[in-house]
C-alpha cells in the first residue's frame, strides 16, 4: 500500500531533526524539537529546488541537480540548496549549521546578530533557541533576500532584518554574532558589539589555503580563539579584502591560533600568527576568559 506523503514528510523531518540534533554534538533537547518544528521548504521558494551535494569537495561546490518534484522531502536532507544561483548564495548545509549551533549554544534572553541572512532560514532557528525573552537582529546586504527574509520571518517573535552593509553599520551590543559569508578579517567593531562571554561564529578565508569556522569569545582583556571545521562560504562584502593581511597564515598556523587582539590595545608580537591594519590572531591563549557576573 502506498503511503500518503504527508506521513512520509512527517517521518522524514523528523529523522533530519534526530540527524541535525546529533550533528549539533551537544545534549540540549531543544536542538531536535527545533530542527522539526521550523519547515526549511518554508525559506525555500516555491520547488522544484537545485541543490548540491557533498560541498565540502571543490569538485562538487558548484554542480547543482534539479529535485524531481517540490516534494519537501528533498530539502529535508543535508545538502545546499540554490537561492541565487547567478551569485552562487544558498542556503547553507544544515549539518554544517548544527555543528555551529552546537559550539556556540543559544540560550534564552539572548540577543543575537545574524550577519548573511539569506531568505532568514537559520535566523528562525537562532529564534527559537533564544526564546523566551531572547532578540535576534537579522543584516542582509542582497535587497532581494532581505525581502525575501523579513516577510519568512514575520511569524516570529523579536526578529528584525536589516537590508545593508554589516561591515559598515553598527551592531546591537551581542551575546552571539552568527555569520554567514567568508570573512578575511573580522571589523573591529563586530568584537567591539560583543558583550563580555559572548561568542562570534565566522568562516575564516584569509588566504586560499585556509578556510573554516573559527569561534572567538570576548574575556575581560582579550578574545580567546577557537579553530574549528573547514566551512567555505560566499566572500562577505566589506570583509573579504586578500590584501588586508600584512602577515597570512597558513593552514597549519591557522590552526595554532587561540587569541585574537585588537592592535590598538596591543601591538602584534613573536607570538602573531596573522596580521591585519586593526586586528591580529596569536597562538597564545589569553590567560583568563573571566566572564561578567
Amino acid at each position: 500500500m502506498v503511503r500518503k506523503s504527508g506521513v512520509v514528510l512527517e517521518e522524514v523531518r523528523r529523522l533530519h531533526a534526530q540527524i541535525m540534533a546529533v550533528a549539533t554534538g551537544s545534549p540540549d533537547e531543544r536542538f531536535e524539537r527545533i530542527f522539526e518544528l521550523v519547515p526549511r521548504e518554508a525559506f525555500l521558494g516555491p520547488g522544484p529546488w537545485h541543490i548540491v551535494v557533498h560541498p565540502w569537495k571543490k569538485t562538487y561546490r558548484h554542480r547543482y541537480i534539479e529535485t524531481p518534484s517540490d516534494n519537501p522531502v528533498h530539502v529535508n536532507q543535508n545538502v545546499l540548496v540554490a537561492l541565487d544561483r547567478a551569485k552562487g548564495i544558498n542556503n547553507g548545509e544544515p549539518m554544517l549549521h548544527a555543528a555551529w549551533l552546537g559550539s556556540v549554544n543559544p540560550q534564552g534572553g539572548e540577543v543575537v546578530t545574524h550577519i548573511g541572512a539569506g531568505t532568514g532560514y537559520y535566523t528562525a532557528i537562532l529564534s527559537m533557541l533564544t526564546l523566551p525573552n531572547g532578540r535576534v537582529h537579522a543584516f542582509e546586504i542582497d535587497e532581494r533576500l532581505a525581502g525575501w527574509a523579513r516577510e519568512n520571518l514575520a511569524p516570529f517573535e523579536d526578529v528584525s532584518v536589516t537590508h545593508g552593509d554589516a561591515t559598515v553599520l553598527a551592531l546591537p551590543p551581542s551575546d552571539l554574532i552568527y555569520v554567514n559569508a567568508g570573512v578575511v578579517v573580522p571589523p573591529v567593531h563586530w568584537l567591539e558589539s560583543l558583550r563580555p562571554g559572548g561568542r562570534m561564529i565566522f568562516p575564516w578565508r584569509p588566504s586560499e589555503d585556509v578556510a573554516f569556522a573559527m569561534l572567538i569569545t570576548r574575556g575581560q582583556t582579550g578574545f580567546s580563539a577557537r579553530p574549528l571545521m573547514p566551512a567555505w562560504f560566499i566572500p562577505c562584502i566589506g570583509a573579504s579584502d586578500p590584501h588586508q593581511g600584512l602577515k597570512v597564515p597558513d593552514s597549519v598556523g591557522a590552526r595554532s591560533i587561540r587569541s585574537v587582539w585588537l592592535t590598538k590595545d596591543r601591538a602584534p608580537d613573536e607570538s602573531a600568527i596573522a596580521i591585519f591594519r586593526d586586528v591580529w590572531f596569536s597562538n597564545e591563549a589569553v590567560t583568563s576568559i573571566a566572564v561578567a557576573a
